[in-house]
Parts: C-alpha cells; sequence; structure tokens
C-alpha cells in the first residue's frame, strides 16, 4: 500500500510539472555596511579624466558634504543558519552591487528565507510575484480591529527587531512563473516594507528569479540563457535613508556646519544609481560575441524614478519586438534578450537627461 500511495504522489507530481519540486533555502541577513558609489573617485572611469564641477556634486566630501561613502543597510547571503561565513559571491554575480542575493526557484518550489536582522533598524523581507501566507508577507499594516476599537495587526515578519531572526515561506505556483509571452524566466523584487518608503533608501533591496517548470538548471539558473545580469535603476536619496545623521556625522568634514534643508546638500545627496554605483563604477557586465544573454530590468522609487534603460552597440528582443530602449517605473520589472554581435565596449545607461547628469551610466563588454 505504502509503494502504491508514493507511485501515485511521484506520477502526479510528474505530471504536473515535469519535475519534482524542491525547497530551496536561503540564508540571508541584513548587514550595515560602508558603501561607496564611486570606488573609481576622484577619476570619472567613462572619461578617464577627473570628474568635472557638475559630476563633482555628487562626489566630492566636504566640510558640509558627505560624498560617495555612506553607510547602508545590504542584504547578505550567508552559508547557513549559524550566520558566521558570507556566502562568496561568483564571478557573474560581481555585477550585483547593492542588491541582495539572487532568490531563485523554479514554478512549484517552495523558497524558506531564514533571515537575521545585523542592523539597528527594525527590518524584514517583504517578496513580489510569489504566494504567502500573512506570517510570511513582510509587510506590517491593519487588516482590521478588535472588539476594544484596536487595531488588528497580525505578525508578518516585517519588523524583526534588531540582532532577531524569522524565518518566511513562499511558494512559488504557476501564477508566480514566466506567462505564456514571457521567456523561461521572470524576475520580481523583494525589500524591506516595514517603512518602505524609508527602509529602500536604507539599500535594502534585492531580486527574485523564477524559472519555468522543468526549464531550470539545479541551481536554479534558466537553461535557455548563457549568461544573465539584474541591473536596479534607482535614485537612492540618502536624505531620506534612517542613516542620514550617522552619514553626516561619520563622514562630512564638519557636520556642525551641515543645513539637512539646504537644497544643495539634498541634491548632492540624491545617488542616481545603476546597481547603487555612478559614472561607470559598475562592473561585470562581461559577455561573448553570440552568446544568449538575459537582462532583468529593476525600477524603484519614487515619482523622479522613471527610467530608460538604453545598450548602446547592440539591441534585445522585449515582447517579441526588438528594440534598444526600455521604460521603467517605481517597482516595475521587465526581461529582455539580448544575442550580442557588436564586439566592444558600449554604454549602458538611463536615456532621462537628468539622470545621465547624476551618474545613472555604465558600460558592458562583449568579447569575441
Amino acid at each position: 500500500m505504502a509503494r502504491l500511495i508514493f507511485v501515485i504522489i511521484l506520477a502526479c507530481t510528474l505530471a504536473g510539472r515535469g519535475a519534482v519540486a524542491a525547497e530551496r533555502i536561503y540564508y540571508i541577513a541584513a548587514d550595515e555596511v560602508a558603501w561607496d558609489y564611486a570606488p573609481s573617485a576622484p577619476t570619472n572611469p567613462l572619461t578617464a579624466a577627473p570628474f568635472t564641477p557638475s559630476e563633482r556634486i555628487y562626489i566630492d566630501q566636504g566640510k558640509s558634504r558627505i560624498g560617495h561613502i555612506y553607510l547602508k543597510a545590504v542584504y547578505r547571503a550567508y552559508t547557513d543558519g549559524s550566520f558566521t561565513t558570507l556566502k562568496p559571491r561568483g564571478a557573474s554575480e560581481t555585477h550585483l552591487g547593492i542588491l541582495g542575493p539572487i532568490i531563485r526557484a523554479e514554478v512549484g518550489d517552495t523558497i524558506t528565507v531564514v533571515f537575521r536582522n545585523h542592523t539597528r533598524l527594525a527590518v524584514g523581507i517583504h517578496p513580489h510575484g510569489v504566494r504567502y501566507d500573512k506570517a510570511s508577507e513582510g509587510a506590517h499594516y491593519a487588516v482590521g480591529s478588535v472588539g476594544d476599537g484596536t487595531a488588528e495587526m497580525p505578525e508578518a515578519g516585517a519588523h524583526v527587531r534588531p540582532g532577531g531572526e524569522y524565518v518566511y515561506h513562499w511558494q512559488v505556483p504557476e501564477e508566480a512563473g514566466p506567462g505564456p509571452a514571457d521567456p523561461d524566466s521572470v524576475i520580481w523584487l523583494y525589500h524591506a516594507h516595514d517603512h518602505e518608503s524609508v527602509d529602500i533608501y536604507s539599500g535594502l533591496v534585492g531580486a527574485i528569479i523564477v524559472t519555468r517548470a522543468g526549464r531550470a538548471n539545479p541551481d536554479g539558473t534558466p537553461r535557455d540563457v548563457d549568461r544573465e545580469f539584474v541591473t536596479l535603476f534607482m535614485i537612492f536619496d540618502e536624505n531620506m535613508s534612517p542613516y542620514l545623521e550617522d552619514n553626516v556625522h561619520r563622514f562630512a568634514g564638519r557636520p556642525g556646519t551641515v543645513r539637512t534643508a539646504d537644497e544643495a546638500f539634498k541634491e548632492a545627496n540624491k545617488k542616481h544609481a545603476i546597481n547603487g554605483f555612478l559614472f561607470g563604477n559598475l562592473d561585470g557586465l562581461t559577455m561573448r560575441r553570440g552568446e544568449r544573454v538575459r537582462w532583468y530590468l529593476l525600477g524603484l522609487g519614487n515619482e523622479n524614478d522613471i527610467h530608460t534603460a538604453h545598450w548602446h552597440g547592440n539591441t534585445v528582443i522585449h515582447g517579441g519586438h526588438r528594440t534598444d530602449t526600455v521604460g521603467l517605473l517605481p517597482a516595475t520589472t521587465d526581461v529582455v534578450d539580448m544575442r550580442p554581435e557588436n564586439i566592444g565596449t558600449w554604454l549602458f545607461h538611463c536615456h532621462v537627461t537628468d539622470h545621465m547628469a547624476g551618474g545613472m551610466m555604465t558600460r558592458y563588454t562583449v568579447t569575441e
């Protein structure tokens, strides 16, 4: 009888998705780091010359300016639940920059995230796209009221206290995966959501990649591509960061002279970044001619974060159409495929002029 039950369960599983579902476990912590938006300073990698006066607005540290290094919170992967050893990033992940670890799953899988908060803030993880119950939503808000009129706010893992841990369980049903017109993988955001308008500016942002059932390699990567790149277009408004006061005292030359309401100070703190880097400081976007390359595009922020990702030198397939520019709005994601044929190093940037002037530019390279 036991053997019969096993055969029935296995047959149903294979019929439903063509592969055996897996539980994919991730150990992720929120860590505080000193993040450098422009490690090349004082040189602009795009010009191989010193930053110009207009570029230095976003780069220079001074008596009343923070500069290009800020205290931030980021998601980082660890090897196990002891959270003692960081999981190293491979060569294919060097371009991720400020983004948290890529969470991968195939349709039908379950994702378990063991989270520890190493920051001084109360934060958690809220996923887009996947299925969860209230306890794993990672967002804190009232769902009703109890008899005495107080708000009913169930625990959802949105505000894990400093030093605390929480476990999230997310399901990956068919509706979380690629649709009929999608390629074999799609992307979703995850981010802190206790005070979302503040938490994202602290740096707590990452991505989930879901592959069509039966179309993933054992590590979760899609089989139909040779290389993947994930890019976040976002103006990190450090004026909104919960670390603003700490950054003033730590990095401004004379903190007592800083006037946080000053418009010039506020403008200097708006970092027009791709994966947390300015003016060509994002590295690792390298591919070979003819490879099947999948680009995942992410947008996040406020009404100023209307972006147009533009590739020089090569084109992409977007929704069945060929283009070289894709629009992004806050909290949107997109996927495009490229077969690069034009060898060389090419500009990849937001085509909004103000964003280009602020540094939302980098390069990608196609080799033989």
